[in-house]
């Protein structure tokens, strides 16, 4: 639409408010009314337009949104495992993978299956922690023999501190044999050691197969995440250490699908590139990890803030206003504005949010008041 064809839109709009007016009851005052009566019953700011009719010429009509003001920052970044939600799980030993017991999404729980494997180092700390074991047998058994006789008289205390010193170290070296047991897993005596999910969560990879023979240069075996523990990572700029607070609220959008709000849980230093990571917990269901997020951070924002487009404030006898629908049409009213980051401005006062008003094209508006006041003027 033109600019002519608009303001002759915003024309018919009001020409057909006043007509309706005219057409009362043919009585004598009505046919005798002029120019200065009927700017005395005129209503002062009203552009007598519907809703329907300042669409069609040009005119938005939106709702009064919240949260804005404070500075502004667009950040690239991603969606990613919280500390402690993801495991990368590898084999304690060598040896040969016998089975597999989950698959890629499968969901498991702390203590769950994953692999099996044989290693002949697990069959030989099984053995040792045994043999460790009937050694500190021996040596209690001998203690207590050599404790009777000292109590009868006929061995010297210091044979019994000797014997006791020697059950001692046959006690440390049980319990050295039996953590190095469980830090390959707890093999059986046949060397078979089952290789568990550290933590619950879903399967995110397999790299092992039976038959496959791990090394200890290579002893991955799977990786587990939990993904309910997700978390917003950005990369912003070194101003961003000045601009951004922890509890800064974050808006972010994800390609091809809705958004996500958050709020800022950390800030990283910048480091040796410069860069400042920005950590943020998401407000509610987050995208799946690994998913690329745009982000709007607005740092120091009142999230209760009223804002309207830049567009919509138009100055009104001096004064900043917004149009205002009301019956029987939208109503210049008169605001006090506040701070204006991505194309919008907060509104401190004039403005209750429920109203619904004039958005971009708000000038046109403005120009029809401007006309019909001019008119009134002559």
């Amino acid at each position: 639409m033109t600019g002519a064809a608009v303001f002759v839109a915003l024309g018919v709009g009001i020409g057909a408010g006043f007509g309706v007016a005219g057409r009362l009851d043919g009585s004598s005052a009505a046919e005798h009314a002029d120019e200065g009566h009927a700017e005395e019953t005129g209503e002062e700011g009203l552009v007598a337009l519907t809703p329907d009719q300042a669409i069609q010429a040009g005119v938005s009509i939106i709702a009064v949104q919240r949260g804005g003001g404070g500075s502004e920052l667009k950040l690239p970044g991603r969606v990613a495992f919280a500390p402690g939600a993801e495991a990368s799980v590898d084999a304690p030993l060598a040896g040969a993978v016998t089975q597999v017991h989950v698959g890629l999404g499968d969901r498991v729980g702390v203590g769950s299956p994953l692999i099996t494997l044989r290693s002949p180092d697990g069959a030989a700390s099984r053995a040792d922690a045994d043999a460790a074991s009937a050694t500190a047998d021996a040596a209690r058994a001998a203690e207590r023999r050599e404790r009777t006789l000292f109590e009868q008289g006929w061995i010297s205390q210091a044979r019994l501190d000797v014997t006791s010193a020697e059950t001692r170290r046959a006690e440390a070296q049980l319990r050295a044999a039996r953590a190095r047991v469980g830090a390959f897993g707890a093999p059986g005596a046949n060397g078979l050691t089952v290789v568990r999910s550290p933590i619950n969560g879903i399967v995110t990879r397999i790299s092992a197969a039976p038959g496959q023979v791990l090394h200890e240069e290579a002893l991955q075996v799977a990786a587990v995440a939990d993904p309910a523990r997700t978390e917003l990572v950005f990369e912003a700029p070194p101003a961003a250490a000045v601009l951004v607070r922890i509890g800064d609220r974050l808006d972010s959008t994800v390609a091809g699908s809705g958004g996500v709000s958050g709020v800022v849980t950390a800030i990283a230093p910048a480091n040796a590139n410069g860069v400042v990571i920005v950590r943020a917990r998401p407000s509610g269901a987050a995208p799946p990890a690994g998913s690329v997020v745009s982000a709007r951070i607005l740092s120091g924002a009142d999230a209760g803030a009223l804002v309207v487009p830049v567009d919509a404030v138009q100055t009104v006898e001096g004064a900043p206003s917004v149009f205002v629908v009301e019956e029987g049409g939208f109503r210049a009213r008169p605001v006090v504005t506040g701070r204006t980051a991505d194309g919008r401005i907060e509104i401190i006062s004039g403005l209750t949010g429920a109203e619904r008003i004039a958005g971009p094209g708000a000038f046109l508006l403005k120009a029809e008041l401007a006309k019909g006041e001019a008119e009134h003027g002559h």
